[in-house]
């Protein structure tokens, strides 16, 4: 093992629509390729993502469309969607946006003794690495240990998975003890809390300030502008455990 992956101790997932980035425009422009792709027919409406895994927004998609779901859908869906989503990855950054303070925020925590960032995301993981890299923001983020939304386990489950993953990799018990989300809507905080993970909430997106606190965050941030108030709430509630636990 590489002796500096036997020092990491925290695990910081990151959301990554409207958390760090926004890039709404290009996304439902790909939904409607890959929907055409797959089905023949023009889509005529995309649900609201509203903090989903994109496995389920496909399903419902289908159905407000008066398309009947069969078994091959999904895969092809999600198939076409990496191939509609990757044409675009030169848009990304032009109409879409990183949101304030993303990149000092993740360089920052990056800092942050003992820790290893990666994301628990909706987005499939080839869609999620071409948003973060389109603005920079890849090189802070380990996508193998994370969570994506080709992986059909609820939200809390999926950040087990990624806990379990990340300490297949470096060694370490990921529990609620280190092991920290970073989200905007309250379908985060409810994996935070059902998942085992303290909850940063950033009211840069789908839920208020109010509404995060009340789902159960235990921080809750405007936005990532002030990246040592980020670090600041990160290694307050993470606190390293001994390797040898669990």
């Amino acid at each position: 093992m590489d002796p500096q992956e036997a020092a990491i101790n925290r695990l910081v997932l990151w959301n990554i629509d409207l958390t760090l980035v926004d890039v709404a425009i290009v996304t439902r422009d790909a939904y409607a390729e890959a929907f055409r792709a797959v089905t023949g027919r023009p889509l005529v409406k995309l649900v609201p993502p509203l903090g989903r895994p994109d496995s389920e927004i496909v399903f419902e998609t289908l159905a407000v469309n008066g398309v009947q779901a069969e078994d091959e859908h999904l895969p092809k869906f999600l198939s076409a969607l990496a191939l509609a989503f990757a044409d675009r990855r030169g848009r990304l950054a032009k109409e879409g946006r990183m949101m304030p303070g993303a990149k000092d925020a993740l360089k920052s925590v990056s800092r942050l003794d003992g820790v290893v960032q990666t994301v628990l995301t909706g987005t499939i993981k080839g869609n999620a690495v071409h948003k973060l890299k389109a603005f920079g923001l890849d090189k802070f983020v380990d996508f193998e240990l994370g969570g994506y939304g080709e992986e059909v386990y609820p939200r809390a489950t999926l950040l087990q998975v990624a806990q379990g993953r990340a300490r297949q990799r470096l060694g370490t018990p990921f529990t609620a003890a280190n092991t920290v989300l970073i989200g905007d809507s309250t379908r985060d905080v409810q994996a935070a809390r059902i998942g085992g993970a303290a909850m940063i909430g950033v009211a840069s997106g789908r839920s208020t300030a109010g509404e995060l606190t009340e789902a159960g965050a235990d921080l809750v941030l405007p936005d990532l502008s002030n990246a040592s108030e980020v670090v600041a709430a990160v290694a307050a509630l993470t606190s390293p455990v001994d390797r040898k636990a669990g």
